[in-house]
């Protein structure tokens, strides 16, 4: 595995794992902590979608670079 697909595939995984939580703050399935901006607020719901998204992309990318 080349160092540029590792260093893609560590950044899509963080990318899917922070989406994720971050829709999970944004519908408030996911109120930790407790005093975060994020909970309850339907632009993170978005924001988490997407970055999510960006990631499975990046990981589809990632193949690119098998030999």
């Amino acid at each position: 595995m080349t160092i540029a697909r590792r260093l893609i595939r560590i950044v899509a995984l963080l990318a899917i794992i922070i989406g994720i939580v971050w829709v999970g703050q944004g519908t408030g399935l996911f109120p930790y902590p407790a005093s975060s901006f994020m909970i309850n607020q339907a632009p993170w719901v978005l924001y988490g979608i997407l970055l999510a998204a960006a990631g499975i992309v990046l990981m589809f990318v990632s193949r690119r670079f098998e030999r």
